[in-house]
């Protein structure tokens, strides 16, 4: 079932609104907007993981850029008991010569905030990023 939501706006954020809809890749301005709330209430409900409650627990997915040399550091996180590693997977980018490894995991944001201070300090790791995932209360799985 669908509802009509609207909102008056003024025409030159009207006409910025559609810009910027059609340079994020959307077709319909709905679907855009239900994404932009969603994340924009994900972000202000819980900010970003440096701001997060320590015993907040978390599902997201770390994304580690590296070159080789530390891989005895990753397998210590895929069984480190700080965080619970659902999944982990490696691919190699070869325009940049660059290693991605991506671990999805549960843990408080405490935990994730030592994973990435470690990786942070540790040589040949090129950036690394924490992708929380979206607050739900229902819905699939």
């Amino acid at each position: 079932m669908t509802r009509i939501i609207s909102f008056s706006s003024d025409e030159e954020f009207s006409d910025s609104l559609d810009d910027t809809i059609q340079k994020s890749g959307y077709k319909n301005r709905s679907r855009f907007l239900r994404d932009a709330v969603f994340h924009f209430a994900d972000y202000k409900q819980r900010g970003e993981l440096s701001q997060m409650r320590d015993d907040e627990i978390l599902e997201g997915h770390l994304i580690v850029y590296y070159q080789h040399g530390i891989e005895s550091k990753l397998l210590d996180i895929r069984h480190s008991t700080d965080i619970d590693v659902a999944n982990t997977n490696h691919s190699c980018l070869k325009q940049s010569h660059t290693c991605v490894e991506i671990i999805q995991a549960t843990g408080k944001a405490a935990s994730f905030r030592k994973v990435v201070e470690m990786l942070q300090d540790t040589v040949s790791v090129d950036k690394i990023i924490f992708v929380s995932a979206p607050m739900r209360e229902d819905g699939c799985c």
